[in-house]
């Protein structure tokens, strides 16, 4: 065989490494491997590789090729014979041979026919070692003759017989395929009652009067020569048994006229094959075809069996209209009888096929080249089987072995040749030939005699990569005659390895079934026999496996969404995988939706087709591994369609319809919706819901309806477009079922009465002429019922009705049917009007000073003259008890539902006069006043000051002044002032109480203490009380003339000059600091500062030279809203109660630039909570300079 030569470098892909089957010397089948190096220097006998077929057919218009390639070494010569002869090519200008090769080329396309070159031809490769010769190839040039001409006469036929047009194509070669056609090149109709035959006749079982045709032609196609023949067209006509009556009428009497049925109806007859019983043929391996056509009225049906045996079910195909029973690869076991029987109503006729399978030689063991050393043994067994047994003869170098040179060596014996003591001299080529009546076969085998010692043709040093945990296969391969042994080692100075750990295969491949990381290493693989010895080292690297650690999942998506797929991979770190992404095991669709990024492929705007199977590859360059999940796009059902109505009655139909695609989503229900095209044409109204299961629903109808249906599918995603509307169905007419509601009867006008219903829809008319009976009476009186029918519409108006007087009235639907069921009476009123009375006797009784009771008598039912809505009460405040001016205010109404004859008025003004009366009410309107009644509310507390302001403060008195109450509620009597003072922790000191004259708006406290802050306590009284209260908080000034030296210190230059030293003081320190740190010495600020009595130094921290105390979190409290009080000392009521003291402002908070800088700079850390009722002080530069003394 073939030496395949492995490159330098080698990786095994995971479970399948090549197994170089180089088995140099054994009984069987072998070639000597031609690796290039190795056939330098290696004699091979010839050995036929390539040949045309034995029965080879030309184009006549075209070279003939003739092909014989073969190999050995040294090459082979070639020759040719032909019918038995040589074939001497030289003598032949037409005639030339390849070089190096045996294929003969014979031009005939210059001149020259192919019938000459007709004959056996047979080649033969030589050299020194042997010959081998081809098989006998038989040349024949194809023919595609043609029909010989014949006139075809018209045939004319009744209908219902049966015919036979026949073909009977000319004889070519290979033999044509056969086809019928009309003139326009159009294949005729075939069925069960026409149909061509396995000879291309044309068979009409029974043939119609659409059989009638003037151009049945039959076409015989010669692929070989790419032609085509045509016969002559037939001609056709079929008559009607009544057209043939009239032909013969005039010339024949009753008793010869055709029966229609006689002659239309008629049992089967075979029209092929004929007879009960026939024989067939045929060659193991081929088609196995038989045929049964039959005619007959009606047309027969054909069926097959096998007598004592079944069918072989993998193996038979019914051609033809089930007219051909076809077995494919028949062999000995399909003999038997095969029985078609043709059938119809009429009756039934059987036709037996025996078959017997006859059989070309094939086989069982076809001889094998021996490669030999000097003095070994072996064998060559040439064993065939056919029907009947062939026979087997022996060639040796194309020579019949009986006149062949004789060799010692060999022995015959049937069809096995024994070897013993070969020697150099016994290379030869031996032919087997196997024939028999139906065929031969024919095969060379060559003896080779060689001594060789070993040689390893794997290539050194071949690195070897296996993914661990799976075979590795090391390759050794070699040749020597006799033939080597072969052992592996591992390592420098290893032993050789044991067939108990390693598979040591015949090939010298050695095989680690399961690899793991301590297999890496360097084997060498030694070669033995008596003439030599060779050796070969390879390498072996052991790799992780590639896996996939996060695999994609299976994905739910609904149509138009968007899905990712995630595959992370783990590998090699020597290896580089690629990621390749499949969809059902092809390739991605080349579409832009569709995106790969790393580790997910993400596919955009999902189709239906989207969904499917998506697989993650990772492949390496030794192995690969996969992940799949499945995608389901999901979406709302498809709208059903094939909607059906049956068993349509009066009042119900059945409706069908087909489900559409669910889209991977089940449908759980269906919709059915109906339309009204008579009434409420375009307009879809709910019918029925049923189950996802059904596909039919039973409606219940109304009468007078035209009624279209549609249904829609729901699934979890939501509901179908519907689907096409059904067919329309109209049910008849019926009187109307129910008759109109909301039926009323209210007078528009005292004297008539609105008879108002909800008219029936056109769904619920149930008939053409939709009316309805409007009927009333008295409900009091003894009269009868007056009615009165009116058309479609929704009232009626009774005019001269006595006023709000109680009717009974009912509303009746009617139609050209008949009228609706008995109506229900309602009861009605005529119209309403104004009340006649006013209520009587109004009392007031005044609960307190914002509340007062009424009372009235209700007035009589018939001066009311309607319905009873209620009382209503106009109320208003008419001037206040004070004897001020008096004022109009606009009126207050309250309403009383019902017949109530009391009521409560809220929210009256203390210490007010009011006015009041009293209307009943009802649908029409109000009726008259009551007279009016007057009452007086008593006095109440006041509301709060209107407004308080201090003013004018100094060091031990605050001013007050404020505005009386906006409402009074009384007269005041006086107020009463509280205050208490606030220090710095906000608690308050002792509360003083202080009353002041009501006609005071003005009032300063004395004896105040200097630079404190108090709040006040303000309200108003009157006899009923005390009113709301207003607070508010104030602080007296500081001491002057301490607040002048303040400011005097502040702007003094030794001061500033001071300042601006001790900064410079502070700078200098800092850098002295930063110099003696960088030098790795140690400065003592911290003991310094400590030592020092200087507050402004000891802030300073030793890292980063901040003011530590300056930042304190509480000195940076913000400002509450609204606690600084304004410039003239206003503060309204609802401002807030914060003191500014809280914050350190002081009274004289503006300083110049200079004391604002020092305040900022030391005044924050000067804060401390003030003893007993001492107020804080506010920072100023005093402190700053008292801190530097």
């Amino acid at each position: 065989m073939q030496l395949e030569i492995m490159p330098r470098k080698k990786r095994l892909p995971a479970g399948r490494a090549p197994l170089l089957l180089l088995l140099c010397q054994l009984v069987r089948a072998l070639d000597v491997p031609l690796d290039p190096k190795l056939l330098e220097d290696l004699v091979q006998p010839p050995t036929i590789t390539q040949q045309s077929p034995k029965d080879y057919i030309i184009d006549p218009r075209e070279n003939i090729v003739i092909q014989c390639e073969a190999k050995g070494k040294p090459p082979p010569s070639f020759s040719w014979t032909r019918n038995g002869t040589h074939f001497d090519i030289e003598k032949d200008p037409l005639v030339t041979m390849k070089p190096g090769s045996g294929t003969l080329t014979i031009n005939i396309m210059s001149e020259g026919k192919a019938e000459t070159y007709e004959g056996v031809y047979q080649c033969t490769a030589r050299n020194e070692r042997g010959a081998a010769i081809s098989n006998n190839i038989v040349v024949r040039p194809s023919r595609s003759p043609l029909w010989t001409k014949e006139k075809l006469e018209p045939i004319t036929l009744r209908n219902g017989q049966s015919l036979i047009l026949p073909c009977r194509p000319p004889l070519g070669l290979p033999p044509p395929i056969i086809f019928w056609m009309d003139n326009s090149f159009q294949r005729l109709p075939q069925s069960e009652r026409v149909s061509q035959g396995l000879n291309g006749d044309l068979y009409f079982s029974n043939v119609l009067p659409e059989d009638t045709r003037e151009d049945y032609i039959c076409y015989a196609r010669f692929n070989h020569t790419q032609t085509i023949q045509q016969k002559q067209p037939i001609s056709v006509k079929v008559i009607s048994v009544d057209e043939l009556n009239d032909t013969i009428a005039a010339n024949l009497n009753d008793s010869e006229f055709y029966s229609a049925k006689s002659n239309r109806e008629r049992p089967p007859t075979f029209l092929t094959p004929e007879g009960n019983a026939s024989h067939k043929e045929e060659l193991r391996g081929n088609v196995l075809s038989l045929e049964c056509i039959a005619e007959g009225l009606p047309t027969p049906i054909i069926y097959w069996i096998k007598e004592d045996g079944t069918l072989p079910i993998n193996r038979t195909f019914y051609k033809n209209f089930k007219k051909t029973l076809q077995i494919i690869q028949v062999s000995e076991a399909d003999s038997g009888n095969y029985q078609c029987i043709a059938k119809n109503p009429l009756g039934a006729i059987y036709h037996t096929i025996s078959v017997t399978v006859k059989a070309a030689p094939y086989w069982i063991m076809a001889p094998q080249n021996l490669v030999l050393s000097p003095g070994e043994d072996g064998r060559l067994i040439c064993r065939a089987n056919g029907n009947p047994k062939p026979r087997i003869s022996w060639l040796s170098n194309g020579v019949p072995i009986e006149i062949a040179p004789d060799d010692p060596s060999r022995n015959i014996d049937g069809d096995t040749i024994i070897f013993s003591n070969v020697q150099e001299r016994s290379s030869a080529v031996y032919q087997c030939n196997a024939s028999n009546e139906y065929g031969y076969l024919l095969a060379n085998a060559f003896v080779n005699v060689l001594a060789e010692p070993p040689r390893i043709l794997t290539s050194a040093n071949t690195l070897y990569q296996v993914i661990t945990d799976r075979p590795a296969l090391l390759d050794c391969a070699f040749f020597g005659s006799p033939l080597p042994t072969v052992e592996w080692f591992k390592g420098a100075k290893g032993s050789a390895l044991r067939e108990d750990i390693y598979v040591l295969h015949e090939n010298g491949t050695l095989e680690i079934p399961v690899a793991q990381k301590d297999s890496t290493g360097t084997y060498t693989c030694v070669a033995r026999n008596k003439l030599g010895m060779a050796k070969n080292e390879v390498h072996l690297e052991i790799k992780d496996a590639t896996r996939i650690i996060k695999q994609p999942e299976y994905a739910v998506v609904q149509r138009g969404g968007t899905v990712s797929f995630e595959c992370k991979v783990k590998h090699d770190h020597t290896l580089i995988p690629t990621i390749t992404w499949l969809k059902d095991n092809g390739e991605l669709p080349n579409d832009g939706r569709f995106t790969v990024d790393k580790d997910h492929l993400v596919v955009a705007d999902v189709w239906d087709d989207d969904g499917g199977t998506y697989t993650c590859v990772a492949n390496t360059t030794l192995d690969n591994v996969s992940a799949s999940a499945v995608l389901s796009v999901v979406d709302v059902p498809n709208p059903p369609f094939d909607l059906e109505l049956t068993d349509q009655l009066d009042k119900s139909v059945q409706l069908s319809w087909t489900p559409g695609n669910d889209n991977n989503s089940p449908i759980t229900k269906f919709i059915i919706e109906y339309e009204d095209a008579m009434h409420e044409a375009g307009l879809w109204h709910h019918q029925t819901e049923v189950s996802g299961m059904q596909t039919t629903a039973q409606l219940k109808l109304s009468p007078y309806v035209n009624y279209s249906f549609r249904v829609m599918a729901v699934n979890s995603l939501g509901r179908s477009l519907p689907s096409e509307a059904s067919e329309q169905y109209l049910t008849k007419a019926a009187e109307p079922d129910t008759n109109p509601t909301a039926v009323e009867g209210l007078g528009s006008e005292p004297d008539n009465l609105v008879i108002t219903w909800k008219p029936l829809n056109g769904f619920e008319s149930n008939g053409p002429g939709l009316q309805y009976k409007v009927s009333w009476r008295q409900k009091d009186g003894d009269d009868e019922w007056t009615s009165v029918v009116v058309a479609n519409v929704s009232k009626y108006i009774v005019s001269g009705t006595p006023t709000f007087v109680p009717y009974l009235i009912k509303v009746q639907a009617l139609n050209d049917v008949g009228f609706a069921p008995e109506p229900a009476v309602v009861m009605g009123h005529s119209g309403e009007d104004l009340p006649m009375v006013a209520p009587g006797n109004v009392r007031v009784n005044v609960v307190n000073s914002t509340l007062a009771e009424v009372h009235w008598d209700p007035v009589p039912l018939k001066s009311i003259r309607g319905h009873l809505q209620g009382y209503r009460i106009y109320y208003w405040k008419a001037q206040s008890s004070s004897k001020r001016n008096r004022r109009h205010l606009e009126k207050k109404i309250l309403t009383f539902q019902g017949s109530k004859t009391h009521g409560m008025l809220p929210g009256l003004e203390p210490f007010s006069h009011y006015t009041l009366n009293v209307r009943v009410v009802n649908g029409k309107g109000e009726g008259p006043a009551s007279p009016d009644r007057v009452f007086n509310t008593p006095e109440g507390v006041p509301s709060a000051p209107s407004s308080l302001k201090i003013v004018n403060p100094t060091l031990d008195s605050l001013t007050l002044e404020w505005d009386p109450p906006s409402r009074p509620n009384g007269i005041l009597t006086e107020y009463t002032l509280k205050y208490q003072p606030i220090n710095s922790t906000h608690e308050l000191g002792p509360l003083v109480d202080l009353k002041i004259p009501a006609n005071k708006t003005r009032w300063t406290l004395k004896n105040l203490n200097f630079s404190t802050r108090y709040k006040f306590y303000f309200y108003a009284q009157t006899a009923a009380g005390s009113g709301s209260q207003i607070t508010e908080e104030a602080v007296t000034n500081v001491d002057e003339a301490m607040a002048s030296r303040q400011v005097d210190i502040a702007t003094q230059g030794w001061f500033i000059g001071l300042m601006c030293a001790v900064a410079l003081l502070i700078l200098i320190l800092l850098i002295v600091c930063f110099i003696r740190r960088n030098k790795g010495g140690k400065y003592p600020v911290k003991e310094k500062e400590d030592a020092h009595a200087d507050p402004e130094i000891q802030p300073m921290k030793e890292d980063d030279g901040t003011f530590g105390e300056y930042s304190d979190a509480e000195d940076h409290k913000p400002l509450k809203k609204g606690s600084r009080t304004p410039s003239d000392r206003t503060v309204k009521k609802e401002d807030s109660d914060d003191s500014l003291v809280d914050y350190g402002e002081g009274v004289n908070g503006q300083f110049n630039e200079d004391g604002s800088f020092i305040g900022q700079y030391s005044g924050k850390k000067e804060k401390e909570p003030a003893e007993g009722n001492e107020s804080s002080e506010a920072p100023s530069p005093v402190n700053a300079m008292n801190s530097f003394v």
